[in-house]
Parts: C-alpha cells; sequence; structure tokens
C-alpha cells in the first residue's frame, strides 16, 4: 500500500461518484495530441481492449423486457416514467446498491445490481432511452470531495440524470414535468449548480474512471490507453489532463507532466487539483519556492472545505502520525457536524490510540449520518466487530 506524507500525496481526478470537468476556455480549441501523447513511454498501450461507445450504453434482452414489463401496464406518459423510476430505485424491486468501484457499462450494472452514481446514470440513461423519455445528463458542481484507495486520494464529482416522459402525438406542452434522477440525492446538493453534459462528456468520464482504476492498481499502459481515449473523446475534459499528468510523473516523464498540467489549467484556471498536482511536479524537479507558493494558493481556497481536512487525516492516518492525524478530523468536525466520513476518521484514529468507548461513539455518529444502506451496514460490521472484542 502506498503512503505519502502532505506534499506527496497523489490526487486523482476520478469519479467514483463522477468526475469533475473543466470549462472550455477559448484560449484553447484543439489539443495538440502529437505533444500531449507520449506513446512511446507505454509499451503495448495500444493492444488494451476498451470499450466502444456502444458497449457502453448496450443492453442485453433481459434489461429490455425489463422496460417493457415496468411500463407495459401503464398508458400515461408520466406514470411510465415514474414505474420506471421507482422500480430502478425500489429496492425491494430492484434492489440496486452504491458500489464506489462499480465503473461499469450499462448491462453489467444492470445484471449485478451494484452502481455509482456514473455507471447507475450510464444504465439509467439507456433503459429511458429504451422506454423512449428523453434523457440527458447533468453534473452537479460540488465543493471538492475526497476518497482514499491504495494509498491515493481521489478526488470525486457528481453526476445525474434529466428525465422527461416521452411526448404525446400532436400534443403541444408549455410545461412537462420530469424527474432529475439522482442515486445519492443529499439534501444539500439540490443547492448547487447543475449544468448539462454531453453524452461524450460522459464517455470521457467513464474512461477516465477506467483509467485511474488502472492507475491505482499500477497498471501503468492501461491508465494510459484509457486517459487517452478520455481526452480523445472530449478535450474539454480537464480531468482527465490532470490524470494524464499524474501519470507521466509517476513514470519520471516530467516535460510531459508539465504540458498535460498546463493544459489542464487552460482549460480550467481555478482547477486546484491542477495547481496542486503540478506543484508536486515542481518540488520533485527542485523547484520548491514555486511549489511552496502554489500550494499555499491552494490551501488559502480550501481553508473552509471540511473534506480538505478529511483528506489530510487520513493521509496523516496512513501514515500513523495519528495525533495530526486526529486534529486534522477535528477542524473537519468544527466546520461540519453532518459528514459521516469525519466520524469514521475520528473512530478509526481513536481506535488505534486505545480509546474505544470513544470509537464506539464516532462509529454510532457515522452511522447515523450515512449516506445510503451499504455505508450504514458498514459501520455497523465495525461496531459489531468491537462488540466481538
Amino acid at each position: 500500500m502506498l503512503s505519502f506524507k502532505r506534499y506527496n500525496s497523489l490526487i486523482i481526478v476520478v469519479a467514483i461518484f463522477a468526475a469533475l470537468s473543466g470549462c472550455q476556455s477559448a484560449h484553447i480549441t484543439k489539443v495538440d495530441s502529437q505533444t500531449l501523447f507520449y506513446d512511446q513511454g507505454f509499451q503495448n498501450f495500444d493492444k488494451i481492449k476498451l470499450e466502444k461507445e456502444q458497449d457502453i450504453f448496450f443492453l442485453g434482452d433481459e434489461a429490455k423486457q425489463f422496460v417493457k414489463n415496468t411500463i407495459s401496464n401503464k398508458t400515461d406518459p408520466l406514470e411510465q416514467m415514474t414505474a420506471l423510476v421507482e422500480t430502478i430505485f425500489g429496492h425491494s424491486k430492484f434492489n440496486l446498491l452504491y458500489d464506489g468501484n462499480a465503473n461499469t457499462v450499462a448491462n453489467e450494472t444492470f445484471k449485478n445490481r451494484a452502481a455509482n452514481c456514473l455507471s447507475m446514470s450510464i444504465m439509467t440513461y439507456a433503459l429511458a432511452e429504451e422506454a423512449g423519455f428523453g434523457v440527458s445528463f447533468q453534473q452537479v458542481d460540488i465543493p471538492e470531495y475526497w476518497t482514499r484507495q491504495g494509498g491515493y486520494s481521489l478526488l470525486n464529482g457528481h453526476i445525474n440524470l434529466r428525465m422527461l416522459p416521452k411526448a404525446t402525438p400532436n400534443v403541444y406542452q408549455f410545461f412537462v414535468k420530469g424527474y432529475q434522477v439522482d442515486f445519492d440525492p443529499q439534501a444539500s446538493r439540490q443547492h448547487f449548480p447543475k449544468r448539462l453534459v454531453t453524452k461524450k462528456t460522459v464517455l470521457a468520464m467513464f474512461y477516465n474512471n477506467k483509467g485511474a482504476e488502472a492507475l491505482v492498481n499500477h497498471r501503468f499502459a492501461e491508465a494510459y490507453a484509457y486517459f487517452r481515449q478520455a481526452i480523445k473523446v472530449d478535450q474539454s475534459f480537464g480531468a482527465s489532463m490532470v490524470n494524464l499528468g499524474l501519470l507521466y510523473r509517476l513514470n519520471g516523464y516530467y516535460p510531459q507532466a508539465q504540458l498535460a498540467y498546463d493544459y489542464a489549467i487552460i482549460l480550467n484556471s481555478g482547477s486546484l487539483t491542477a495547481m496542486e498536482n503540478l506543484a508536486y511536479l515542481y518540488l520533485v524537479t527542485d523547484r520548491e519556492e514555486a511549489a511552496a507558493e502554489l500550494l499555499k494558493k491552494v490551501e488559502r481556497k480550501r481553508a473552509d472545505n471540511p473534506f480538505y481536512y478529511v483528506n489530510l487525516g487520513e493521509t496523516e492516518l496512513d501514515m500513523e502520525n495519528y495525533e495530526l492525524a486526529l486534529s486534522y478530523f477535528k477542524k473537519a468536525l468544527s466546520l461540519s457536524r453532518n459528514k459521516p466520513e469525519i466520524y469514521f476518521g475520528l473512530a478509526r484514529v481513536y481506535f488505534k490510540l486505545g480509546e474505544l468507548t470513544l470509537t464506539r461513539h464516532y462509529l454510532h455518529l457515522a452511522k447515523n449520518y450515512a449516506k445510503n444502506i451499504r455505508d450504514e451496514e458498514r459501520y455497523q460490521g465495525k461496531l459489531n466487530f468491537l462488540t466481538s472484542l
């Protein structure tokens, strides 16, 4: 398991829920793939079999029959859409569970009944199209939010769907009621800006996720193939350029990493993740003053984000710096009282410090604030383990 101190941590822009997208800048209309891509650095990357668009949105006969059975006894378009949404999200019927690592295509998600918000959105989009509904993707511009995996910090974004019933022939409607379909509809997210994103951007998100998954598992040629494809599909999706830069840096291709980060920052001058990764590149290339200046700028902008301190706490916890980790989690708690990740982090630190009473206390709080059934079960499992000690 890889672990890094604060200024050596690795930040991956990855859509465990979905990826964050940079805004297209007028200063760059086309990425120069001849300079950005470094094919010779990743032997046999072109032998990696990548999913095509038709594979990602494909539905098998079972899924198509599911749609037919769900809406066939309804005649009103809105009732049909309501039936489809309620059947997908009703645990007693479809039993769709959250799995942050489920970077799967539509038909695989349907069969596995497990999804993160991106794979859920892709599957539901395909099911809605099969039913004849109008459907589009929306990106929710949530504050930065990290999770840890394999010693890496992964930055999460969020995506959902806007669904409209199929139109009635020869009837013009001034107001059409539809659904916002969200796997994790936290009330706090309803206030964040949403913007429509194209299907090609969602494809880029999918390839980016697959690339991040490969990177975390040190399958670098595969990661390169996926990041490369994400950029080819949608050059305005800056997350993939940040990740490509990280991949280059890990392999010692520093000039290529610099170029990838520069492109990402041109696409989105406010990308703190791109700036932070660029600062780490400065550190490993003996540009300490430039790195320190950039990291201070990033830290100032993140000062009021509790998840920034959660990420720092988890990094220090990995390094067994328990008192420092505890200080970061307490800082996060001072900024927000309703995040289960904060309470779980405190529980983990207190467990390492041998404070089992406090461990139980914070695990109960983490369970109380859990966002979904699977997380509730995970925290309860930890409590059951403590009871057995």
